[in-house]
């Protein structure tokens, strides 16, 4: 039987942004030098394949610090924690490691900046997210106020107009943020932000990729995980764009081939968490029902790296 001819668009930048890079090399590095277990608290990254591959290693992933026994290391996960994490791990005399994706570190200290100075804080994101717990969770309950969506922006009210600041998560839609923060700065003129856009640059070019391709696809699917919000932001812009068939899928065993009856032009792209083998795998998948005609389209290409923990250098492994 003769394959139908499928147009394959993949999208550039995809999958593993430096953060998430880095979460995963600690989580891997600690093993090699202190051995296994290792524990973390939380899913290091917001991917299935992702932690089970860390799992078959020797990681541990447990919800809470008092899952973890004494006498092992535990790690952070790349979304931050409030700070009386690491200090319940001190007063334990726990050993840890912080895999916080430095870009959420510095909206961390943001918001310990603003509290210092008499600001009240509107932080723009997604209730219940851990991001935005670990981010809450730096200053004092009550310090920070919780935007969601325009609809609240609209309504919020707060103590003092004149003495406001806003921060957001690192992972939302740049279109749904700057709405939201165009209500704001109309609401409250005076409110500061962020010098640099707190959005960060991996979510950014991923939805720039997606939007490059959006239009001149039937479908799209984004690799990602149900939990992972850059992932599911990715789905948004693309039904934005024009995609309506945007559909999120973890692996090539999630495809509902049915939803993709009769397409010609199919694009592709993976959330910041999700492994390029996942790609490859959708791809792969394709050719076995398709006879497949593969586009890379050209985006930004991306250099950053963050350095990994002091402790986990090869000067403090031989130390």
């Amino acid at each position: 039987m003769t394959k139908q001819p499928l147009t394959v668009f993949l999208a550039n930048p995809r999958g593993f942004c430096a953060g998430v890079e880095r979460a995963i090399a600690i989580v891997e590095r600690a093993l090699e030098q202190y051995g296994a277990p290792v524990y973390v608290r939380h899913e290091i990254v917001h991917n299935r394949f992702v932690v089970e591959s860390l799992e078959a290693k020797g990681a541990v992933f447990v919800e809470e610090l008092n899952e973890v026994p004494e006498g092992v290391p535990v790690i952070f996960s790349a979304h931050g924690v409030p700070k009386e994490v690491p200090e319940e791990a001190e007063r334990r005399h726990l050993f840890y490691l912080d895999a916080t994706c430095p870009l959420v570190s510095k909206v961390h200290r943001e918001a310990e900046r603003h509290e210092r100075t008499g600001h009240q804080i509107l932080l723009i994101g997604h209730a219940g997210h851990p991001e935005v717990i670990g981010t809450m969770g730096q200053v004092p309950e009550g310090a920070i106020l919780l935007v969601e969506d325009v609809e609240e922006a609209e309504k919020i009210q707060v103590e003092d107009p004149e003495n406001l600041a806003y921060i957001t998560q690192t992972t939302l839609s740049v279109e749904d943020t700057s709405e939201i923060i165009a209500v704001l700065k109309r609401r409250f003129p005076a409110i500061h932000g962020p010098k640099k856009e707190d959005i960060c640059y991996a979510t950014t070019n991923r939805q720039e990729a997606v939007k490059e391709i959006a239009r001149r696809c039937d479908a799209l699917l984004v690799v990602g995980a149900p939990n992972s919000s850059n992932s599911q932001r990715l789905v948004e812009v693309a039904r934005r764009e024009g995609c309506a068939r945007a559909l999120l899928v973890q692996r090539a065993a999630d495809i509902d081939w049915a939803s993709l009856a009769g397409i010609e032009r199919l694009g592709i792209t993976a959330g910041a968490s999700a492994p390029e083998v996942l790609v490859e795998e959708v791809v792969a998948a394709c050719c076995e029902r398709f006879e497949v005609a593969l586009q890379n389209v050209s985006g930004v290409v991306e250099d950053v790296t963050f350095k990994l923990p002091k402790e986990l250098t090869p000067k403090a492994a031989t130390a």
